[in-house]
């Protein structure tokens, strides 16, 4: 590969490709560090410190990594759907309150098939971006689920106590804690973007008006 091809494909897919590597950075610090947390706690309880190829199939690190995870997927996959309908005057990250002012841009190129089938294809097409985000949520929320359950039993078991039903722990305030103090803060994250967006500016950023916009403008 020439280097023009090179840095054309680096150029073309910087922003995913550094937030790829940002991801698999943060993902090894966190292995690494619960690792050594999940063994400082059975050392705590005489036992002897567990493989790290262990320690990734056990409930401490399914259970942390499903659990962000489930609520990231919230977060994104509930954005996209009230941002169909709901507006946000003066918001970088609103449609604009009259629909006229809105337009569509469509650059040239082939047309997706799933939109030329029409139909159910279309519908599918049309709502793919929730739906993959439903998906991705409900795979998350499952491992998450679990995970939790998985780790309440190794605990239980370092303790002596007799193992929870995945139904009684599914059921459980500890499950639901797990989910609830990470689902707040995701819609606290979104509620800022939304409200900071109608006042501050970042220069160049999509997720920003332009600089000399009113703060009264909504949409970018």
């Amino acid at each position: 590969m020439s280097n023009t091809q090179r840095d054309g494909f680096l150029a073309s897919n910087g922003l995913s490709l550094v937030l790829l590597l940002l991801f698999l950075a943060f993902l090894v610090g966190q292995v690494l560090t619960g690792y050594a947390v999940n063994n400082e706690e059975r050392l705590a309880q005489g036992l002897l410190a567990e493989p790290i190829a262990d320690y990734l199939r056990s409930g401490h690190f399914i259970s942390a990594t499903f659990e962000n995870w489930e609520s990231e997927f919230l977060q994104m996959g509930m954005y996209v759907l009230l941002t169909v309908g709901l507006r946000q005057r003066g918001s970088a990250e609103s449609r604009p309150l009259d629909p006229a002012q809105e337009e569509d841009r469509i650059e040239a190129g082939p047309t997706p098939w799933l939109l030329r089938a029409g139909g159910a294809w279309r519908w599918l097409y049309a709502n793919s971006l929730s739906l993959a985000y439903a998906g991705l949520f409900f795979l998350a929320f499952a491992g998450h689920a679990y995970g939790s359950w998985l780790n309440e039993n190794q605990q239980r078991a370092m303790e002596g106590q007799a193992a929870q039903a995945f139904t009684e722990h599914l059921a459980s305030a500890q499950f639901w804690f797990e989910s609830m103090q990470n689902w707040q803060s995701e819609f606290l994250a979104v509620l800022s973007i939304v409200v900071l967006s109608i006042f501050l500016r970042q220069d160049k950023s999509p997720e920003s008006k332009p600089l000399a916009a009113p703060h009264s403008q909504t949409g970018t």
